[in-house]
């Protein structure tokens, strides 16, 4: 039985492989970093509709005011179950296909959600060691 040492490695070294990648032109700069400052001052520029330099509730809450009213399909500034579930209720009667307000197992399953695709990772291939 071998060792660890005995088993030739079946990926190339990570020395090994940076050398067979090509030289970059150039300089290598280090990626850019956001200021934390600069993105709470961008967050803050967005809340603050009026440009007074103060958020007040009203500003604060305007997006959650603009998801509420496109649930609000009536107007009347209260959200009803039937208002709340509109999606669902579209989605049952789109796979109620006999219109009898049940589902069965066949139409059941055309509600299940898509499966996520996962983005492939771009690697750059691997050369192997020359013996």
């Amino acid at each position: 039985m071998l060792g660890r040492a005995g088993v030739e490695p079946s990926v190339a070294s990570p020395a090994v492989a940076k050398a067979a990648l090509p030289a970059a032109e150039g300089p290598v700069l280090p990626l850019p970093v956001a200021d934390v400052k600069s993105r709470e001052k961008k967050r803050f520029a967005r809340a603050d509709r009026d440009d007074d330099g103060l958020i007040e509730q009203a500003e604060y809450l305007a997006n959650r005011k603009k998801a509420f009213d496109k649930l609000d399909a009536n107007g009347d500034g209260r959200l009803d179950f039937a208002e709340y579930a509109v999606k669902t209720v579209a989605k049952f009667a789109g796979a109620d296909a006999d219109n009898n307000g049940r589902l069965t197992a066949a139409e059941f399953a055309t509600t299940a959600p898509k499966p996520r695709v996962k983005k492939p990772v771009d690697c750059p291939p691997v050369m192997a060691e020359a013996d």
